[in-house]
């Protein structure tokens, strides 16, 4: 059986070799995660057109994911690259300080309004809460602090202040430059940083629609203020990302594993996508095998139905994406066997509005009663396969499509294949005979099999799958199952 959980991988210095990217590809990733926090707009264009040629190369589609730079909240950067904070001693955040002139006394700020949104007994927690700092006061442009956590401090880290409460908005002026770049590489989804609110990722959809872009939205949970408005950020969404590193500092790290459970199960309960991200596999940086703790966080994820897994430096600046991505592939597939992993109640209690909805959880019912082999979606936008994916089921929907586009977008669904199937006819009978052999010929059926094939009777429709049908793989031929 094909893994059933998507993995998305994060491009950096480390995949720059098209050989190292082209292993990677073999390895099993789904997704390539452009971040926008790094590069020109050039750069992001021609390495979209590089993953999708490599791709292309081995018969098959990967969805991109451009991701958004959002507000800078960090610190600036340090004399000598870096400095040592001692635990009780005295730090200044000093927002008029140069860029590169900090010391183990003081250092800028990227984000310049941080003194209007913090008063004194509150607390910062910088570098993903390696390092904790008290608030004394503010005075003018400088955050007077003393060091609660110590340790190393370099350059560029991330500042959150605990409890959330900044006052920054998603969409920086770089942010809307970016989209158009998103646009013009034709990126399958744009992950928006920092949303509070649904206004947030509204914005976003409409300047990449004037942009030319025809991707899905992805908001990133990272702010505590998202999870106040958690159902209007995932319905304004296509997809949601859970950014454990900034929403672990600001809601605290005891309160992240039972957040991150919620939210997958909001989301897929809204019939919307969701990627589990952010240190999954942070060892493999410099190890060539996971620890026992990553394992086990990647399979929790898995068995808690996230659609997708992410890995970022791991890929982006470790020693081994490839066997990073490889480490990833197996411990998913060992959780996918799990009976917690093909169980699901989802909706079993509630009326569908749509015909189409109707017909995936029709298909779904069946195929988990009946011993079907693989389900084929004919598919114009990808919304019957994302409908079928809610349902832990743990049988394959292969998502059949004349669009790049709709493959791309599918890429990031869990238990979802794109397959490219572009017919002329109109003859029903062929079409299935012409499905089900495209399965044939990919190894993915044998003669014998049962197999469900959903689709319009109106052929290239969008929104208009309105039949199922159970058929049996016969050597020559398809016949309907009474």
């Amino acid at each position: 059986m094909p893994r059933r959980t998507k993995i998305v991988a994060t491009l950096g210095p480390a995949t720059s070799d098209p050989k190292v990217l082209a292993r990677m590809l073999d390895a099993g990733v789904d997704v390539v995660r452009i971040n926008f926090s790094h590069g020109r707009a050039s750069d992001h264009i021609a390495l979209a057109e590089q993953v999708r040629g490599l791709a292309r190369l081995r018969g098959r589609e990967v969805g991109v994911l451009a991701d958004l730079q959002g507000p800078k909240l960090r610190i600036e950067r340090f004399r000598n690259g870096k400095v040592m904070l001692k635990e009780g001693a005295e730090f200044t955040l000093d927002t008029s300080l140069a860029e590169e002139a900090g010391t183990e006394e003081r250092v800028g700020l990227a984000y310049k309004e941080m003194t209007n949104d913090v008063r004194g007994g509150d607390v910062l927690v910088l570098d993903d809460g390696r390092i904790v700092l008290h608030v004394e006061e503010v005075v003018g442009v400088t955050i007077r602090t003393r060091v609660v956590m110590g340790g190393e401090l370099s350059n560029n880290k991330g500042i959150n202040r605990q409890g959330g409460g900044l006052s920054a908005p998603a969409l920086t002026a770089k942010d809307k430059t970016d989209i158009e770049t998103a646009a013009a590489l034709q990126a399958d989804y744009v992950a928006v940083s920092f949303p509070r609110c649904a206004r947030d990722l509204e914005d976003a959809r409409t300047l990449l629609r004037a942009a030319g872009g025809r991707g899905g939205i992805v908001a990133k949970i990272e702010r505590a203020e998202a999870l106040d408005a958690l159902d209007e950020i995932i319905a304004a969404s296509d997809a949601l990302m859970i950014a454990r590193g900034d929403l672990g500092v600001e809601i605290g790290d005891a309160e992240l594993p039972g957040v991150q459970k919620y939210i997958i199960h909001r989301a897929r309960n809204m019939d919307k996508v969701v990627i589990t991200a952010t240190q999954m596999m942070e060892s493999m940086i410099y190890s060539q095998v996971p620890t026992r703790a990553e394992v086990f966080d990647v399979a929790n994820a898995v068995l808690d139905g996230t659609d997708a897994v992410m890995l970022s430096a791991e890929t982006a600046v470790g020693q081994y994406p490839d066997r990073a991505v490889s480490a990833m592939d197996r411990v998913c597939l060992g959780a996918e066997k799990q009976r917690l992993a093909v169980t699901s109640d989802y909706r079993v209690n509630q009326c569908f509005s749509r015909i189409d909805e109707a017909i995936a959880m029709a298909t779904m019912y069946t195929a988990n009663h009946v011993g079907v082999k693989a389900i084929i979606a004919l598919t114009e936008s990808g919304s019957t396969p994302l409908w079928m994916s809610r349902i832990s089921s743990g049988i394959p929907v292969f998502a059949l499509t004349p669009h790049v586009e709709t493959e791309r977008k599918v890429t990031l669904y869990r238990d979802v294949y794109p397959v490219h199937f572009d017919i002329s006819t109109t003859d029903h009978n062929k079409i299935n005979l012409a499905a089900v052999q495209e399965l044939l010929s990919r190894r993915m059926v044998e003669d014998g099999d049962l197999v469900i094939i959903t689709k319009g009777d109106l052929i290239g429709v969008q929104g208009g799958t309105n039949a199922m049908k159970i058929v049996r793989v016969g050597a020559m031929a398809v016949t309907q199952e009474n």
